[in-house]
C-alpha cells in the first residue's frame, strides 16, 4: 500500500474520475447523468484547477477548483471513491487545495446538499462554516449550503 499523493489531474485520468462521480452520491441522488460528466470532463475541466488524489496507483478522490469567486475562490466539486472513504482523502485534497488558494487569496467558498450529512459534518470538522442555503439550486426540494472558510476580510 502507498502513501497517497495529489497531483493535477490529466487526461488518462477521464475516466476513472468519471466512473468515481457517477457511482457515488450526492450526484446519483442529484441526478447526475453520464452526459453531464462528459460534458464537464472533456477530457479536463476547462477553467479550473483540477487535482486527483492518487492512493495506489488508483485515483481516488477529485477537486475541481475556480478561481475569481466572490473575492475567494470556489471548491465546485470535490469527490471521494467509495472504497478510499475514511482514509482521510477528503481531507488532504481540501488542505492541499486550501494551501494553494489561501497562497493567493483570503476567501475559499463551496457548497453541499442538505441531504448530504457526512459531507456538511466533513466540512465543519475542516473549518467551514455554513453561510446559508440556496434552495431549489440543483433539484426541486432541496437546497445547496453555502459554505466559507476564510482567513479574514479582504480589507483592513
Amino acid at each position: 500500500m502507498t502513501a497517497p499523493c495529489i497531483r493535477a489531474m490529466q487526461p488518462e485520468d477521464r475516466d476513472e474520475v468519471v466512473r468515481l462521480l457517477g457511482s457515488s452520491d450526492p450526484w446519483i441522488t442529484l441526478g447526475y447523468t453520464a452526459a453531464d460528466w462528459d460534458r464537464i470532463f472533456c477530457p479536463i475541466p476547462a477553467g479550473r484547477d483540477s487535482y486527483v488524489a492518487e492512493f495506489d496507483g488508483r485515483v481516488a478522490g477529485i477537486a475541481l477548483i475556480r478561481q475569481k469567486f466572490l473575492l475567494g475562490d470556489y471548491l465546485e466539486l470535490l469527490g471521494v471513491a467509495g472504497w478510499a472513504r475514511r482514509k482521510g482523502i477528503g481531507g488532504l485534497l481540501v488542505t492541499h487545495i486550501e494551501e494553494l488558494v489561501f497562497s493567493r487569496t483570503k476567501n475559499l467558498f463551496a457548497c453541499v446538499s442538505d441531504f448530504n450529512t457526512a459531507a456538511r459534518a466533513f466540512y465543519t470538522r475542516m473549518g467551514y462554516q455554513e453561510i446559508g442555503p440556496i434552495p431549489n439550486l440543483l433539484t426541486p426540494g432541496s437546497a445547496e449550503i453555502f459554505l466559507r472558510k476564510t482567513l479574514g476580510p479582504t480589507r483592513s
